[in-house]
């Protein structure tokens, strides 16, 4: 067995190794070099060039990328929002031995928004939807020698490809990994929905014993009989907890594992994975092999307790997520995908709602290893308070396939515990105004959901009274903002009154938060209110909070959002074409000040933090200082002289008030036990507003 997986790494090593120059001057791949039965995974993520499919003039030269790639990373709405088709190109070299002992199959981890894929200019196939992975074969496209790879991408607007509307920019290009995969003729199938082709299926969990199918997709072409499937389920240590061995016969095997007193994946507690190895063996030799990990856990949500995780009560407080990184877009790589789990896990975070659309496979594995609840949505979008739809019929026969891909995807993700159907769909009640009426269709998901994946929950999150929908999922949650100072007695009313009218189901929250910009601020004394300003964002934030987080019965508490995003439709703000709601700007580079009242929060780890430290230029010579501390109080010091000593509120803010600041420099530092924090503020006598 080691010496088939050493063999499978040294290809893979033979395969970057080979990169050449083909007769147009572009790097190809050649996986000639390989006759072995088993399985190969190998990523294509450079010799890939581009260019636009209206240029008709073929001597224009492509432009050579690297994957993950997107065209229209960059949108400040003085430049074109950019929605139209490209063709990617890729040269593969393929022997004749290759060609006769296995199979090769393209994995698309994701190409936005719709992808024909050819091989030496014959159509291969084509898929609509740029978040969900998709497989095709391609042996039977391939010759001997040098192969042309070529895959027309559109991001254009179509209203039979989700999502039609929506607050963010849908970004066009291969934005993520490509992988060839190269098998035996008989194989553990990737074809099923872009699964590994390896479903674990949770039966009954509890605290004494799981009871696991583990369902195996085969496509098996040599005709040979007698081939056998062997499962194995591993601990953390890599020790065999229970194995099966049955004959490999048909498109599925299922087998049924029982495994007595079970270690939980338990959250942010304990994020404990089990690894399930499938081979598939002709004999003694193993030809094919999937690994898959999973964590095994149950859980529930109480309309009046909230969310329970193994039978205790666990609250789900964190953030709303867009794949969406300054210079990039959606092109993320798995550094910015580790850098946001780590901005997540450092706030004390337990939950992440995967707005608006299936993410990477990469964060869901991150997720599973940090211990970190999801709700994953597919990309049915409203249009919020714009005046368009989120959803027309024509848009049906996406939204079921894209349904299924991430079920199948993602369904042996322990940290997946939500299936989102619709993000702010609207209706005809006189406020709002739908074209195609949701409701059915919205209960048609709800089904397909319980059908193909009963184990997990579904809910929706809704910006239009919840009445059309009571019925249409196992949960309901709502976006509703209230951003405006003074905010706390309307948000406790209105999520009182949805509480009592639910008609028992549970309610969480799915959006709130405010825009905040680093670079903007205001002393709230004496200056107007800028309400795109950091100074802002967090009183609206404080009060938001107050009110909501005694609220045990709230299964879900998501802040929009982790980070500043693109946003074509929107005008506001430091720059054009973004929502600045995140908790941290575009870049990753700032952690705003709201950041931080959160950590204060939900982080035990002690924390002291002054907020309005980048407001550094002050004209009004009076202010209050505000400390966030998660400590039972703080000390004052301006320019070396203790000035107070004051408690921490129920919110864990320390208001210092009416302090005088000198004209020039003002040190302001604060003190609790071993924590301090400091900044600097200049006070002008004559700064014109």
């Amino acid at each position: 067995m080691k010496q088939r997986l050493l063999f499978g790494l040294i290809a893979i090593s033979l395969c970057f190794a080979s990169m050449a120059k083909g007769e147009e001057g572009q790097p190809f791949c050649s996986v000639a070099g390989s006759v072995d039965t088993g399985r190969n995974d190998i990523l294509l993520d450079t010799g890939w060039a581009y260019r636009p499919i209206s240029d008709p003039n073929p001597t224009v030269k492509d432009i050579k990328v690297t994957l993950p790639h997107t065209w229209n990373a960059q949108y400040d709405r003085k430049t074109e929002y950019n929605r139209e088709t490209m063709v990617y190109t890729h040269q593969l070299t393929v022997s004749e031995a290759q060609l006769k002992n296995h199979r090769l199959f393209l994995y698309f981890e994701g190409v936005n928004s719709v992808a024909d894929v050819f091989v030496n200019r014959t159509t291969v196939g084509q898929h609509k939807g740029g978040y969900t992975a998709f497989c095709m074969e391609i042996t039977d496209r391939l010759t001997v020698g040098e192969n042309t790879l070529e895959v027309w991408t559109s991001n254009a607007f179509r209203t039979d490809v989700l999502p039609i509307s929506g607050d963010f920019n849908v970004y066009g290009g291969i934005h993520r990994p490509v992988h060839l995969i190269v098998t035996g003729r008989d194989c553990i199938s990737p074809l099923f929905y872009g699964s590994p082709g390896v479903l674990v299926h949770q039966e009954t969990v509890t605290k004494e014993q799981a009871e696991l199918t583990v369902e195996t997709l085969l496509s098996l072409k040599s005709g040979k009989q007698g081939l056998r499937l062997k499962t194995s389920v591993m601990d953390a240590a890599g020790k065999i907890v229970a194995e099966k061995e049955m004959p490999a016969v048909g498109e599925r095997v299922e087998q049924p594992f029982t495994i007595a007193e079970p270690t939980l994946w338990n959250g942010r507690k304990n994020p404990y994975l089990y690894t399930v190895q499938v081979e598939l063996l002709d004999g003694t030799s193993v030809i094919d092999v999937q690994t898959v990990q999973t964590g095994l856990r149950y859980f529930s949500v109480d309309k009046d307790k909230g969310f329970f995780l193994n039978g205790d009560q666990y609250e789900l407080r964190g953030f709303n997520r867009h794949e969406d990184v300054e210079g990039k877009g959606s092109a993320l790589s798995q550094e910015d995908h580790e850098r946001d789990m780590q901005l997540i896990t450092e706030t004390g975070a337990t939950m992440i709602r995967l707005s608006h659309y299936p993410q990477s496979r990469s964060f869901y594995q991150l997720a599973d290893e940090q211990g970190m609840v999801l709700w994953s949505e597919i990309p049915l979008c409203g249009p919020g308070g714009y005046n368009f739809t989120g959803y027309v019929a024509n848009a049906q026969d996406n939204a079921r396939q894209v349904a299924q891909e991430m079920v199948y995807q993602n369904m042996n993700h322990p940290s997946v515990c939500f299936w989102g159907i619709f993000n702010e769909l609207l209706v005809n009640d006189g406020r709002w105004k739908a074209w195609d009426d949701p409701v059915p269709f919205v209960k048609e998901l709800h089904a397909l959901y319980k059908r193909i994946d009963p184990s997990r929950l579904t809910t929706f999150a809704t910006c239009v009274p919840q009445n059309h929908y009571l019925g249409c999922s196992d949960l309901i949650a709502w976006n509703k903002y209230y951003r405006r100072p003074g905010n706390e007695a309307s948000v406790r009313k209105f999520y009182d009154e949805v509480h009592q009218t639910s008609g028992g189901q549970p309610v969480g929250i799915s959006e709130y938060g405010d825009a905040g910009s680093p670079n903007q601020h205001y002393n709230p004394r004496h200056d107007k209110v800028r309400t795109h300003s950091e100074t802002y964002q967090c009183i609206t934030h404080e009060g938001y909070w107050r009110a909501i987080k005694d609220s045990e019965w709230l299964w879900c508490k998501t802040i929009w959002q982790l980070s500043d995003v693109q946003s074509s439709i929107r005008h506001e703000g430091d720059h054009d074409g973004r929502n600045d709601k995140g908790v941290v700007t575009y870049d990753r580079s700032v952690k705003k000040d709201i950041y931080y009242f959160y950590k204060t929060q939900w982080n035990p780890e002690p924390m002291l933090y002054i907020t309005d430290r980048r407001f550094t230029d002050r004209r009004h010579a009076v202010t209050d200082i505000k400390v966030y501390t998660n400590q039972k109080e703080a000390t004052l010091y301006m320019n070396g002289k203790k000035v107070a000593r004051q408690k921490a509120d129920d919110i864990h803010r320390v208001v210092f008030k009416d302090i005088q600041l000198c004209e020039g420099n003002n040190l302001i530092q604060v003190k609790s036990g071993k924590l301090s924090d400091e900044c600097t503020w200049v006070l002008y006598k004559d700064k014109p507003q």
